[in-house]
């Protein structure tokens, strides 16, 4: 069963400076919580019982978000502001842990998932790059839960991928795959593309950031020699396991959003500003307002 999952947050967030000069990327709000918050919430909806945050020093405010903050919850209690110290007290459940294990150096992704071996030990584990925000609440498929389901079936690797235009294709890893699944569903993978031309481009379907893994890959992390950049890359590793065994994309049936760059983090606030209870009229009335 797969319990865990681990959220590497050690980057610097470059491609949103200056806002992430001294506050990290991940804590950047979305309406009312940090974009962290968002990703975490959506392992918890999928059944991850153990968060484990691979970081860096100065990126101490995504732990203590998490933690308890006695002076406000004490005021707010004053105060009889319920509903304000609820959704303060409850932003991880209570059967939930979240622990945080330090990346020393910028190795790459692949790196950065192999510092929380020890954490994840011999199980298979979900793996969230915080950057890509994926909203599941208007479909009947949580797809990450869906991915978990499918992995528990068969113990074969899931990596979530969507349609892309013709356009953005040369910007994703695109997965090479003999069937076409339907949103919702997964089909056995050939390999990766990195950032193909369009016309070269063995599909239209681009890696999101989510994947479920085996614990094996950890063990072909540690063989894997620096690639590209110089790094340890998580698809290299990802190209070895293919040949030792089945892995399978799974065609996500939600939204994604980058908060990685400026453009995406806009789209993922009005997304959210939409549906909150306190913001969606006036969003509304304001894209109306632009839209003229």
């Amino acid at each position: 069963m797969v319990r865990k999952a681990v959220i590497p947050v050690a980057g610097l967030g470059t491609r949103v400076l200056p806002a992430s000069k001294a506050i990290p990327k991940e804590m950047l709000p979305v309406v009312d919580k940090p974009a962290i918050q968002l990703v975490i919430e959506e392992a918890v909806q999928a059944g991850i019982k153990e968060i484990i945050l691979v970081t860096r020093s100065g990126k101490e405010a995504i732990e203590n978000h998490f933690d308890k903050h006695y002076e406000i919850e004490a005021e707010l209690a004053r105060k009889g502001k319920t509903a304000i110290l609820e959704s303060v007290q409850d932003i991880l459940p209570s059967d939930v842990t979240l622990m945080a294990i330090r990346q020393p150096e910028a190795k790459g992704l692949g790196h950065a998932v192999l510092c929380a071996e020890a954490a994840v030990g011999n199980e298979p584990f979900a793996v969230l790059l915080p950057d890509v925000l994926v909203d599941c609440d208007d479909g009947e498929t949580h797809d990450l839960s869906q991915m978990i389901t499918n992995f528990n079936a068969d113990n074969s690797t899931q990596v979530m991928v969507e349609r892309v235009a013709d356009e953005d294709i040369s910007k994703y890893g695109i997965a090479d795959c003999s069937d076409d699944p339907a949103a919702g569903s997964s089909a056995s993978v050939k390999g990766f593309v990195e950032k193909p031309a369009a016309d070269a481009a063995p599909s239209n379907l681009a890696v999101v950031g989510r994947y479920v893994f085996p614990a094996r890959i950890m063990e072909l992390l540690k063989d894997t020699p620096p690639g590209a950049g110089d790094e340890i890359q998580l698809t290299d590793a990802m190209d070895t396991l293919l040949k030792e065994q089945q892995m399978s994309v799974y065609r996500m049936s939600g939204q994604t959003f980058d908060c990685g760059n400026k453009a995406g983090y806009v789209e993922a606030v009005l997304n959210y500003a939409l549906k909150h209870p306190e913001t969606k009229e006036h969003t509304r009335a304001l894209m109306k307002k632009l839209s003229v």
